[in-house]
Parts: structure tokens; sequence; C-alpha cells
């Protein structure tokens, strides 16, 4: 509760009553500190418990609110708008550091009696309905509220030296708060009084505004010229002719406010046949513009979805065709492998054939070489064998 009228009011620091609706901005100002405070509460909870509430506070028939109507879609995507709106104002910074947590703790070193306690927790409640907590640090409206229950109970409190100058606080800021306090009970019962320009109802009913409108101009004229008649009669006056002479001017205040009633009806009648017909026209006009609006809508959406099918096709196109290049690249680059390997076999290949054709050349060559030294041979051991003999038969000749 305490941190949903901290965030309340530091939104509408910046922000106009005019632009925002306030019953929204309060629901989810509740929405978003049930989240900061560790206790998270759906929203369908925040947006039934708010249309309960209003409902009973217009008088109007408590009626049960569809989920699936689209009433509570609107109010649920309001909801999550104006959320983001607060966020999006406090630029996400929503620490907030309540009085309350200070309170206990002055109050024990103060050595104060414990229905000071109950009286200043209460009091720091009733602090949040006005400006306090944007103005002054949570430490100062501690003291402040301690310092209006001590007055209230007449308890003591120390000044020699001051209490207030060890909780870091200044005299200036508690006569302050003292007197805004003062100022909050000496006000009426607060009313509820629509400023908002874009619906005056958290459930986006005129039923509310409609029964007001109906109620106000029956109360005024039966109000106020009894007023004056009471206000006219003298308070000190005795005798008779002064009482014929207040019965007189009453008689005739009478038949005035009869008369004034009836051409008030009458008007009421003439008004109420006009504003039909206006609402009427208003209604078609409406219609139609809502019929238009929807089937541009309509088109419009017609296109995206068009031109989101075309994009999607120029996608699938595309990766296709890198798919293609790929597989073909893969292709070359192993029909490229296959070709590398076939040449590398008949290198080898050729290789071989050139190293026989080489060693069967060699083989001959030495055959070749041999036969021919055996020869020679053979005919140099007949040459010699014959020279020797003939040599031999010269000298025996001699």
């Amino acid at each position: 509760m305490a941190t949903g009228q901290v965030l309340f009011h530091r939104f509408y620091c910046k922000k106009s009553f005019a632009r925002f609706h306030v019953k929204k901005v309060a629901a989810s100002c509740v929405w978003l500190a049930s989240k900061l405070e560790e206790s998270p509460r759906k929203a369908r909870q925040v947006i039934i418990v708010f249309h309960r509430m209003e409902c009973r506070r217009e008088n109007l028939p408590v009626e049960h609110l569809d989920l699936y109507s689209k009433k509570y879609v609107d109010l649920k995507m309001e909801l999550s708008r104006t959320e983001r709106h607060i966020l999006k104002e406090m630029g996400f910074i929503c620490h907030v550091e309540h009085p309350h947590k200070f309170i206990s703790n002055y109050l024990a070193t103060l050595e104060t009696p414990p229905e000071l306690r109950q009286e200043a927790w209460n009091l720091a409640n009733d602090s949040l309905r006005t400006t306090l907590c944007v103005r002054f640090k949570s430490e100062v409206v501690a003291c402040g509220v301690v310092y209006a229950a001590a007055r209230r109970f007449q308890v003591p409190l120390p000044e020699n030296p001051p209490w207030w100058k060890a909780f870091d606080a200044e005299k200036s800021g508690i006569d302050e708060v003292c007197r805004v306090l003062a100022h909050l009970y000496s006000l009426p019962k607060a009313q509820y009084t629509p400023v908002c320009k874009d619906g005056d109802s958290f459930t986006f009913s005129n039923k509310s505004i409609e029964s007001k409108s109906q109620s106000t101009p029956k109360d005024i004229p039966q109000s106020s010229p009894l007023a004056d008649a009471d206000t006219a009669v003298p308070k000190g006056a005795t005798g008779e002719a002064d009482i014929e002479s207040v019965g007189g001017a009453l008689v005739k205040q009478i038949d005035k406010l009869r008369e004034s009633k009836k051409s008030d009806d009458e008007s009421k009648s003439a008004a109420t046949d006009g504003t039909r017909d206006e609402h009427t026209q208003k209604s078609k006009s409406d219609r139609k513009m809502e019929t238009s609006g929807d089937i541009r809508r309509d088109r419009e959406r017609d296109r995206d979805r068009d031109r989101d099918r075309e994009r999607d096709r120029d996608r699938d196109r595309d990766r296709e065709r890198d798919r293609e290049r790929d597989r073909t690249k893969s292709r070359d680059r192993d029909r490229g492998r296959d070709s590398d390997k076939e040449r590398e076999r008949e290198e080898t290949e050729r290789d071989k054939l050139k190293d026989r054709h080489r060693s069967r050349e060699r083989s001959k060559e030495t055959g070749h070489s041999e036969k021919s030294k055996h020869h020679s041979s053979r005919d140099r051991d007949y040459h010699g064998s014959s020279y020797s003999s003939r040599e031999k038969d010269r000298h025996r000749h001699h």
C-alpha cells in the first residue's frame, strides 16, 4: 500500500491529472508495487478489485467482469500501458524507503510508552495521502510523526541536546510535517472530481456519469431556496407579526419553487428529446466512422500480410540459391579432388612404366656387353694360340 502511494505521488509530480486518469494510474501503481515488494499479483486480480470498488462507490450494480470480454481486454491493455508510462517517467528507478521502519527504532531509543508507537504508525500511514513522501526524506517524516504523536499524548522528549539531531533531521522539516498533517485532519471527507479528458471511470462505463447528471439538478433547487429561507428568518425575532411575515414569505417561496420545478421539467423533457436525437445522429455517424475505420484497418492488415508473404518468399528463394551454390561448390571440389587423384595415379603408372622400360634396356645392355666380352676373349685366345704355333714352326725350320 505504502509503495503504491509513493509511486502515485512521484508520477503526478511530473504528469497532469487531466492527461492521465487517476483510477488507472492507481491500479497500475498497486500492480507495480506488488512486484517491487516481492508479493506479485496478477493483472486479473487488480482489475477485478478496482472494478468492484468503483461499482460500490458509484452506487452501481455489482456486475461480474467477464474475463473473455472486450472490456476486460481493454482494461488489461490500459493497465500495462500505464505501468510502462510510470516506469518511463521514473527512469526505472523505483526504490522506495518508508518512514515506518524508522519509527520503532526512534521510539525505542527515546524510551517512549508503547501507546505512542501505534499513534505514530497511524500518522505515518496518513502522511502518505499528502506529498510529504516526495518533499522530505523518510527520516525527517519519521521524526515529524514521532513529534506529533508525542505532542498528542503529552509525552516529553529530550531537548538538551535536541533529540532530532541524533536522527539527521532539522526542526524546520519536523514543523512542516506537523503542519501538513494538521491541515490534512482539518479537511472534510475527500470526494472524487473527474478532470481527465479521456474517460471518467476505470471500467469505461458512463452509467455513473449519467446517474450523477440526473441526481445533481434535482438536489440543487430543493436545497438552495430552503437554505435561503432559513437564512432569511431572523434568529432573535419574536412576535406574531414577524411569524406571519415569515410564513407568508415561505409560502411565496414554495410557490416559486413549484413554478421553477415545472419549468425545469419542461426544459428537461425538451433537452432530453434533443439530446436523444443528437445521440442517435452521433451514434449513426460514429458507427459509419467505425465501420470505415475497420475496413481501412482490414485493408492495411491484408497489405501488410501480402508484403510479409512476399518477403518470406524472397528469403526462401535466396536461401535455395545459396544452397544450390554451396552444393555446386562442393561438387566441384569433389570433382577436383577426384581428377587430382586420377592424375596422380596416371603419373605414378607412367613412372612405373618408364622404370620398367629403363630396367629392361639396362638388362639388355648388360647382356650384350657380356657377350661381346666373351667373344673378344675367345678371339684373343685363338689368335694367340695360332701365332705361337706358327712361330714354333718357323724356329723348327730354321
